[in-house]
């Protein structure tokens, strides 16, 4: 089972070695959701030798583009495949809830041979099983999401229908509200591939300057009690 770390600073990354996970969804803005990384980040990330999966968003909120907001997303992925990243998470949906493969067709061509990942989008749409298959014909590697609820607790039922389902086809990766407590019946009742975790706290500068607000970062007390966690299993 791969350990993926959502990373959003130079801390996370350097933590992300550390602990030496499989490999990192990197953004910014995780306060947000998350949004596209700087290229500095990127290329820090490399230099670490981590596995890279950059996340494409160039804003917060939903997932309905526009065509300019796509050109966006597909000139994005351009300049982190010249960067050298391994893969890359996106995703986008319709008005109706459903995927928007006109534009995700396009987008995997543009990925070529990385490593794709669609992201929580997924838990907003309607016709679960249609939109995975067409993930699946799409060619994208995995699903990023917590069951269709708010966190994998909600969403556990729907995980194992999901997995069950995908079969070996595309790969159904739980995320959102992953943490030590919750790992062991994620694995022994889903037996995914993957796990996604963040491990982080909310923080509030200290200066108190104008602009200052509360925000995600690394929490490394978390990461070591999650990947502590995660050896546990290997006794199982």
């Amino acid at each position: 089972m791969k350990v993926e770390l959502c990373a959003a600073s130079s801390n996370a990354l350097l933590a992300a070695k550390k602990y030496q996970v499989d490999r990192i969804e990197l953004c910014q803005n995780l306060e947000f959701g998350g949004t596209s990384p700087s290229w500095v980040l990127v290329k820090q990330a490399l230099e670490l030798g981590l596995e890279t999966h950059v996340l494409i968003r160039p804003r917060i909120g939903g997932f309905i583009y526009s065509s300019e907001e796509k050109e966006i997303l597909l000139r994005e992925i351009e300049w982190y495949k010249k960067l050298g990243v391994h893969g890359v998470v996106i995703g986008a949906y319709d008005e109706n809830y459903q995927l928007e493969r006109p534009f995700l067709a396009e987008a995997r061509s543009v990925i070529g041979d990385l490593d794709t990942t669609f992201h929580r989008a997924f838990d907003s749409m309607k016709d679960w099983q249609k939109n995975l298959d067409t993930l699946i014909e799409l060619g994208f590697k995995r699903v990023l999401t917590s069951g269709l609820a708010s966190s994998v607790d909600l969403g556990m039922n729907k995980l194992e229908e999901m997995t069950q389902y995908a079969k070996e086809a595309i790969e159904i990766m739980p995320g959102g509200g992953v943490n030590e407590s919750n790992i062991k019946k994620i694995y022994l009742d889903v037996q995914p591939p993957g796990l996604h975790f963040s491990a982080t706290s909310m923080i509030q500068d200290v200066d108190q300057a104008i602009f200052s607000a509360p925000r995600l970062e690394i929490d490394e007390a978390k990461i070591e009690k999650w990947m502590r966690a995660i050896n546990q299993l290997k006794t199982f």
